[in-house]
């Protein structure tokens, strides 16, 4: 592949884990198959996603994000508080709040304690936006995947959600429906999935299917999107805890401003050096 000498960091965000890279050098590559090698948890580190940090133009750093399959995606909420925990924790920024370029737009991540807080912008709830082959809002839209019929709420945070409510969360085969729904051809760029259970009108449970990469512990864009579908429902206040496998997340979205705000931690694992990337693309 080229480089035979690699630093990096290995962080998560409620054990969505990522490998963050610093690209301001401009000597990384090719950078699907970079992911595609670093991402692989026998032949590489071992992460969900890569993010790897660049200078902006508009903003005070770039964030470029890649799924393990090598896919580039728009935004990763768990990626962005990861990516500003490093930041800070290297100096590389004195200030309290961040503005970081992704292909969502600029996203605005802040200090929280110890915490990370994150301003996520406004949802997207048109269906040819999110993207969505349907017009207009799509709530409890009817899809079938397999033999199981789904009642789907759309939702993009700058990425495509697609949320549906079950009963059986713990033993549900999030392996064997979310693919199926990942890649129906409604979903031109297809869909991350999120599987949820509403345990009252300030908590949800959710297990997410994560577009090109499978099933995590976590997806902060992902919690952002099954809180709103269920707000947008009328099953929950404007403010929530999503419990997902891998800890919790607040919620909130926000009336005053229509904005939504993500609550959660973000660690650093270990830093590494590769002397030799063994495994081909």
């Amino acid at each position: 592949m080229g480089i035979t000498h690699l630093t990096f960091t290995k962080m998560h965000g409620l054990g969505n884990d990522f490998i963050v890279l610093d690209g301001r050098s401009g000597a990384l590559g090719d950078l699907a198959a970079l992911a595609r090698t670093l991402c692989h948890r026998r032949f590489g580190v071992g992460a969900d996603q890569v993010l790897v940090l660049e200078d902006s133009a508009v903003a005070d750093f770039r964030m470029l994000i890649y799924n393990a399959d090598g896919s580039e995606v728009e935004m990763c909420g768990n990626g962005i508080r990861a990516f500003a925990r490093y930041i800070w924790d290297r100096g590389m920024s004195g200030s309290d709040v961040l503005e970081v370029e992704t292909l969502a737009g600029i996203i605005r991540p802040a200090r929280a304690g110890e915490m990370v807080r994150v301003d996520m912008g406004r949802p997207e709830l048109d269906g040819r936006k999110i993207p969505v082959a349907i017009d207009g809002p799509v709530v409890n839209y009817p899809l079938m995947a397999g033999d199981r019929a789904f009642a789907l709420t759309c939702v993009s945070m700058g990425n495509p959600h697609a949320v549906a409510y079950v009963d059986d969360l713990d033993e549900f085969p999030v392996e064997h429906y979310g693919p199926m729904i990942e890649t129906n051809a409604i979903f031109p760029k297809r869909t991350n999935v999120e599987f949820i259970t509403v345990l009252g009108r300030g908590e949800i449970r959710m297990r997410v299917w994560e577009r090109g990469t499978g099933e995590t512990l976590a997806c902060g864009t992902g919690a952002c999107g099954a809180a709103v579908a269920s707000m947008v429902k009328g099953l929950v206040d404007r403010t929530v805890t999503v419990h997902l496998p891998g800890g919790d997340l607040v919620i909130e979205w926000a009336e005053a401003d229509g904005r939504v705000y993500m609550t959660g931690p973000a660690v650093e694992v270990f830093q590494g050096t590769l002397t030799g990337l063994v495994r081909g693309a």
